[in-house]
């Protein structure tokens, strides 16, 4: 399997220097917009087919969050692209120094299939509004979206510039046996040493999405309707399957029952008594997956669900109480609908169980308590954080998204998007004027001196 004479013709078409043109962009731009906007029923019946995301949820967490994207970067994308000033030192005047982004190449995308739209086509936005080109390479565990985005992308958007590549391992291999400039990833963290070994031997910088297991921390001051309800949306989403969604949450004993109690009542009030029959609850991605998250139910107290489906990929919304901390479910990313509720005496003794495990892709805090808000946000690294809220910085276009750590590394949205796929080039400008003696041999203690003052 050969790609070698696509990824040389999209080169190609990268040094005629077409892609440089803020015009092309912002036309590209449109057109993905354009894609999402005209085939809405398309893509929401794929996710459906993969997934069976509720169409409410699928439109808001995939398809808006696209649109929304494109009309945020279009409004600022002149104004990233021009050149940055910054402060020129004495030593070097005259002069003019600046920073002048330009794009890095060809960017390979590959997606993930939790949200199979909109990873692919947010990192699709960020590389076409730095001035690249992408092979993009949709999730074969989603393949009824990878089926559409091969038909549409190449109606909506410049062949010359972007081409989508369907298929699994095989084709993965071969792709990332190419020199690109850049290699997008979003999943796991064990494909991401995979890629990020490949992309070493060309030194091909990458983007790599991990996710990992993101902590809550709840205390007593917390409003705990509010807290449940939007623990709940956030967990359950997609059913559990968002690399962000509260993986465990921490809090006190005296908290663990109100907090069961209500969240008990969130799962009601969203999926019903009987949530394998509701229209707004999702299915796990495929059978093996179904019942991986089966094997996590060995350890700590089921307190609510707990049944599964494998044939069906159905997987309750499920509870459970103070697992082992060395049990799977608390060492590995569930990715999934089963959320434990873990013990701790107190903020203190939460902290430190965090700050001992692996960097989370997220972080959240429960509390009225500012003093332990401001804690939080200076002592637990995480790629990002909510306070009093979960998953919703990613609604906010100029907060980075992006991990730390084995959750992963660099950042897309917005400008940052802008800037993670360009190259912010440093540019010094200067006239034919006679330069000060100071810098040039024959060097002296005259000139020593004189050039530690100014400098």
């Amino acid at each position: 399997m050969d790609f070698k004479n696509l990824f040389e013709q999209q080169k190609e078409f990268f040094n005629s220097n077409a892609t440089r043109d803020i015009n092309w962009r912002i036309q590209q731009l449109k057109q993905v917009k354009q894609l999402v906007i005209e085939n809405e029923t398309a893509l929401l019946d794929a996710l459906k087919s993969d997934l069976n995301k509720p169409a409410q949820e699928a439109w808001i967490t995939e398809l808006s969050y696209i649109t929304g994207d494109v009309d945020h970067v279009i409004k600022h994308l002149r104004k990233w692209a021009k050149p940055r000033k910054v402060r020129t030192p004495l030593v070097v005047m005259p002069g003019k120094s600046f920073i002048q982004p330009e794009p890095l190449g060809s960017v390979l995308i590959m997606g993930a299939w939790n949200y199979p739209v909109q990873l692919v086509m947010a990192p699709l936005v960020a590389v076409i509004s730095a001035g690249n080109c992408a092979v993009i390479k949709p999730s074969d565990l989603a393949p009824a979206v990878s089926a559409v985005l091969a038909k549409l992308i190449p109606q909506y958007l410049d062949n010359n510039a972007f081409s989508v590549v369907e298929g699994a391992i095989p084709e993965t291999t071969a792709l990332l046996e190419l020199p690109f400039d850049h290699i997008m990833y979003t999943g796991n963290g064990a494909v991401g040493r995979i890629v990020m070994a490949a992309a070493a031997k060309h030194l091909t910088p990458v983007t790599l999405e991990l996710g990992g297991k993101s902590p809550v921390y709840l205390d007593k001051s917390t409003d705990i309707n509010i807290a449940a309800q939007r623990l709940a949306w956030g967990k359950w989403m997609n059913a559990g399957q968002t690399c962000i969604a509260p993986d465990y949450v921490l809090t006190t004993k005296e908290m663990v029952e109100p907090l069961v109690k209500a969240l008990q009542h969130q799962i009601n009030e969203m999926f019903s008594q009987d949530p394998a029959t509701s229209n707004s609850y999702g299915r796990i991605v495929n059978k093996r997956h179904t019942e991986r998250l089966s094997t996590y139910l060995d350890s700590g107290e089921v307190v609510q669900g707990g049944n599964f489906d494998a044939e069906q990929q159905y997987f309750e919304p499920t509870i459970v109480v103070n697992p082992e901390l060395d049990s799977k479910l608390m060492t590995e990313e569930i990715f999934g609908p089963i959320f434990p509720i873990i013990t701790v005496d107190n903020y203190l003794s939460a902290k430190e169980l965090v700050i001992k495990r692996d960097k989370p892709l997220a972080a959240y805090i429960f509390t009225k308590d500012k003093n332990q808000q401001q804690d939080w946000i200076n002592t637990i690294s995480a790629g990002s954080q909510c306070i009093n809220d979960v998953i919703m910085f990613n609604a906010v276009p100029e907060l980075p998204f992006g991990g730390t750590g084995s959750s992963g590394m660099g950042r897309y949205s917005g400008k940052s998007g802008f800037d993670n796929f360009s190259h912010l080039k440093s540019i010094l400008k200067r006239p034919f004027l006679k330069d000060l003696p100071v810098r040039f041999a024959p060097y002296t203690d005259f000139k020593f001196k004189l050039l530690r003052k100014i400098r």
